[in-house]
């Protein structure tokens, strides 16, 4: 594919030969020729003069390259295109197999690809060219929208709705029971967990998450939400739309979490917490409570620069508790020369 037909299809600048043949993408240091790599931040540039690729992707002109150049306004955005384009390849829809166990109740779309061993429910239907790979579990009446990639060891349990361009990953687990337990006499007493999962469309969801169903009503799930490996989302969640929820977060019963909200690693949420649209939590913070717009660190979360203090004073903690030491020690002296 010549750089000038990725300039056409990206409506990007080219700066060099657009004439130059562009047989793959990669990353700089592992480019070779023929290659399209990219640079996001300054700091990268320095690396270009050791690169074989053929072209990079830019957002301003760099000087004193031989490389051609392709300027865009969002380099990353670019380069996660051509990845897809030139390595995400649409396979043929394989049908029904045979080995695979389908009620004879559930409707199934256009193109769709059942692998061997997977199991649907009366009362399922699936959307045309969705993908459900081997050892997938699919409970009565639960729905799975357009072009969605379930894959393998997915359990999705009964009553849950899956939009449209949503993709599961292995191990993850949609619609199990909400943690909900009332104490009396004498020993913890499950509370039935009748409700459902609401995924809406262009979610996707990494391996071995629990999505818990709710006790009444939908544990609901925005659209354009991206949720990593091992996250736990408990019972009447509302996460808002286009939402990050990155690693080892553990999200408790009925919080709501706006639009456009990042929690980092390992990012511990109260339940009936409050999260409001376009908040930041960093890494290992915990969160109880209402959190307004903000970037927050800190367990429980505080507003990140005054984190940001605190940190700083907790290393000299020892030199100031013996500097306050010395002036308890004055202090008496004082006290005790003027009580003479």
């Amino acid at each position: 594919m010549k750089l000038k037909e990725i300039a056409a299809l990206l409506n990007g600048e080219i700066i060099g030969n657009p004439d130059i043949e562009i047989t793959g993408v990669s990353g700089i240091k592992e480019a070779n020729e023929g290659d399209i790599t990219f640079v996001s931040s300054a700091k990268y540039i320095k690396d270009l003069s050791g690169t074989r690729a053929s072209c990079v992707i830019v957002k301003e002109p760099i000087a004193d390259i031989e490389i051609a150049q392709l300027r865009v306004s969002n380099p990353y955005l670019v380069f996660a295109k051509l990845l897809k384009h030139f390595y995400v390849k649409q396979k043929a829809p394989i049908g029904i197999s045979k080995d695979a166990i389908v009620s004879d109740k559930t409707e199934i779309g256009t193109d769709v690809s059942i692998f061997p061993f997977a199991f649907l429910s009366d009362g399922v239907s699936i959307g045309d060219r969705t993908v459900i790979y081997p050892y997938v579990f699919i409970g009565e009446n639960t729905t799975i929208g357009e072009q969605c990639i379930i894959y393998p060891n997915v359990t999705l349990r009964e009553n849950v709705k899956i939009g449209n361009r949503v993709i599961i990953h292995s191990g993850s687990v949609i619609g199990s029971d909400g943690f909900g337990y009332v104490f009396g006499e004498g020993r913890h007493y499950k509370i039935p967990q009748v409700g459902g999962v609401i995924i809406e469309d262009d979610v996707e969801i990494g391996s071995n998450v629990s999505v818990d169903r709710a006790t009444l009503g939908n544990t609901v799930i925005g659209k354009g939400t991206k949720i990593d490996n091992l996250v736990q989302i408990a019972h009447n969640v509302k996460i808002g739309e286009n939402s990050i929820i990155i690693a080892q977060v553990g999200i408790g019963g009925s919080t709501e979490i706006g639009d456009f909200v990042t929690l980092a690693g390992q990012v511990g949420v109260a339940d009936h917490a409050k999260i409001d649209s376009e908040t930041i939590i960093g890494a290992k913070s915990g969160v109880k409570g209402h959190i307004t717009k903000g970037v927050y660190s800190g367990t429980f979360a505080i507003p990140h620069r005054d984190w940001l203090k605190a940190q700083a004073i907790f290393a000299k903690l020892p030199d100031l508790n013996k500097k306050i030491r010395e002036l308890e020690e004055r202090i008496k002296e004082i006290e005790r020369r003027n009580s003479e």
